[in-house]
Order: C-alpha cells, then structure tokens, then sequence
C-alpha cells in the first residue's frame, strides 16, 4: 500500500500494523486508536494530512516518517503550482498584512477530489488570532466566500494583479 497524506488512517493502520506506536507518539491525541470502535471511526475519517495537523507536524516530513519505517522511499514536498500572492496594496484590507498562516490551492484540491471547504473549515480552529489563511482557486469561490461570512470569518478576494486566472481569497 502507497503512503500519502491523503491516505486515511484506517488503511495505513490495516496495511501497517506496526505504525500505530509511531502515530501515537508523534500524534498524541491518537492515543484512542487502541479503542477498536474509535479507530474504526476516527480512522476512516482522518486523512494522515489530518493526523499531522492534529500532531502539530509537518504533513510531509510525517508522512515521510511513516514511509521510512515501513520501508518505503520518502515523498519530495509538492511544488506549488502558483505563484506566491502578491505583496499587499493600499487598496487591500489591513488584516492581510504579512504571511498567511496557511495557503490551500483549492485548485489542486478539487482536481484531486477533495473539498476546499472542508479543507479550510479543518483549518481554521488552528487559525492564530491575527493571522489568516489564502486560498487559491483559477475561479472565484463564491460559494466559500459565502460560508465563511456566514461563519462571521473576514473574508477578503481579489484577482491576482498580473496573473488573471488565479484568484486570492483570504480568510481571517
């Protein structure tokens, strides 16, 4: 079975018994997975992108870790495929000022099957006071843009100045 961080713990688990002390100690909210109910559940559900958030780890170095001891070679972290944001014009809110503290290429997701919405609702409990999150989509993403105002979350979009088809959307 091929590790990824989209590959759900369950899986990973039945193909890799032997992993479940490494989880657990590099994810400690994970320590339920002895309870056959709760990983039953909870490891259907979670992504090994969504363990290493929890863990507070890096996905792909998590991901890696897990590869290497079950013999596997490890992943090269993906390439963005955008450009990074602009810097911020006077016209841009004040709130967007500095690095986000997530970016999330909705584009890729969705080519991948994956929701944007779920992705960034997972994020945003991580979500430090004063930071946000930019999400990058080749389309406007209205229907995020209205769950997030209706979450009472800033939401601010604009086209890239000199990339027409990236669209920037960033939520606080």
């Amino acid at each position: 079975m091929e590790i990824t961080s989209r590959s759900k713990l369950f899986d990973v688990l039945k193909a890799y018994p032997t992993l479940e002390d490494k989880i657990v100690r590099l994810a400690p909210p994970f320590a339920n997975l002895k309870n056959p109910v709760l990983r039953r559940t909870v490891g259907q559900l979670a992504t090994l992108e969504r363990v290493a958030q929890i863990g507070g780890l890096e996905v792909t170095e998590f991901v890696n870790m897990l590869r290497r001891e079950v013999g596997l070679p490890e992943l090269r972290a993906e390439t963005p495929t955008f450009a990074p944001p602009p810097p911020r014009a006077e016209s841009d809110p004040a709130w967007i000022e500095g690095e986000p503290q997530f970016v999330v290429n909705g584009s890729e997701l969705l080519k991948r099957g994956e929701v944007p919405l779920q992705h960034v609702n997972q994020l945003l409990p991580q979500l430090q006071p004063d930071r946000y999150i930019l999400l990058i989509t080749d389309f406007e993403p209205i229907p995020m843009i209205e769950a997030m105002r209706k979450q009472n979350r800033r939401v601010y979009h604009k086209v890239h100045p000199t990339e027409v088809n990236t669209h920037l959307t960033y939520i606080g």
